[in-house]
């Protein structure tokens, strides 16, 4: 097991050289415990309303530049249909934290779902006990609520009228409830340390996490954070490969966000550690809303666009589609 210290060692270390190595490593560590399959988890963004008012997030209910909308349940099951036709065998149903949808008709949504005979993974963030109760007994396989940071007080800061402790009381709320669990980070927030991330990896294995999601920090211009420098690539890769070594069978998709600040930014991360990737289902008219973060990349494009592409560069890498569950390998 690698040191606070020794992470926060090679985070800071520029050395090209060594950082090749770390991915090399960490990309036979994956094939190990992974094998070369790469599963697919399709996002559904249902609902870009959000309580919330996350400093980083353009979906902060402060945003009034933003247009909301939100997806019907009937909507949502025909693209989750979609995407079984697809070979697609899990669905991530995220929202922002949206009062507005009942959590009984959700919970009635979900298992209409599940009998399509997939996982269904839901990202919709801090619940009460009881409301995960329910969502586990509808049928939710998975749950992803990322922590962004275990730094307390830039949490604090960056999450007006929250806290770090509530936020990891909820994720053991979902582990009790055998959940398969998600969390993850944001890479380069302001005032962010190497020791700080350090300490975040380390916490992805004491909370023994079943999947890890790691992505830079990409300032928006309707936040207060607009105008913050962006993080490089090479670290945020670093982090991923660190992330694989530390937690060992973790699965780790390349995100997003990582393909939107390097044109082949997840094929790289997929060679760093990661084996999963996250195709967007959400039908093109509402994308360009759920407006996390600015240049997006496919925001304009549907999934039968999407998809062919997506698969021709996970086989461009030497790897395969995987058309499974993909369900964690910690059970």
């Amino acid at each position: 097991m690698l040191s606070r210290q020794e992470i926060s060692g090679i985070l800071r270390n520029k050395d090209k050289g060594k950082a090749r190595s770390l991915f090399a490593e960490a990309d036979r560590l994956r094939r190990q415990y992974t094998g070369d399959d790469v599963h697919l988890r399709g996002i559904i963004e249902f609902s870009n309303h959000c309580r919330q008012d996350c400093l980083y997030c353009g979906l902060r209910r402060s945003n009034k530049n933003l247009i909301r909308y939100r997806m019907p349940p009937k909507e949502i099951l025909s693209v989750s249909k979609s995407a079984r036709r697809a070979d697609i065998r899990t669905v991530v149903l995220q929202s922002g934290e949206d009062p507005q949808y009942n959590i009984g008709e959700f919970c009635g949504l979900i298992g209409k779902i599940k009998k399509l005979d997939v996982a269904v993974t839901v990202c919709i963030g801090e619940c009460s006990y009881a409301d995960y109760r329910r969502l586990k007994e509808a049928g939710a396989d998975r749950y992803l609520l990322k922590f962004e940071t275990s730094d307390a007080v830039l949490y604090k800061k960056f999450r007006p009228g929250n806290t770090l402790s509530r936020r990891l009381e909820c994720l053991a709320w979902l582990k009790k409830l055998k959940f398969q669990v998600g969390s993850g980070i944001m890479v380069g927030l302001p005032g962010q340390t190497f020791e700080s991330i350090a300490g975040d990896i380390l916490i992805f294995e004491k909370l023994g996490l079943d999947m890890i999601g790691i992505g830079p920090f990409i300032p928006h211009p309707d936040t207060p954070l607009a105008g913050s420098k962006r993080i490089d690539l090479g670290t945020v890769l670093k982090v991923v490969a660190i992330t694989r070594m530390v937690t060992g069978n973790a699965h780790i998709p390349a995100t997003t966000a990582v393909g939107s600040i390097d044109a082949v930014g997840r094929e790289k991360a997929l060679q760093a550690g990661a084996n999963v990737v996250m195709p967007d289902l959400t039908p093109a008219r509402y994308r360009r809303y759920y407006d996390i973060y600015p240049g997006k990349i496919c925001v304009g494009e549907d999934a039968e666009e999407c998809l062919p592409c997506l698969y021709r560069r996970i086989q461009s890498i030497g790897r395969r589609v995987s058309v499974t569950r993909g369900d964690s390998l910690k059970l």
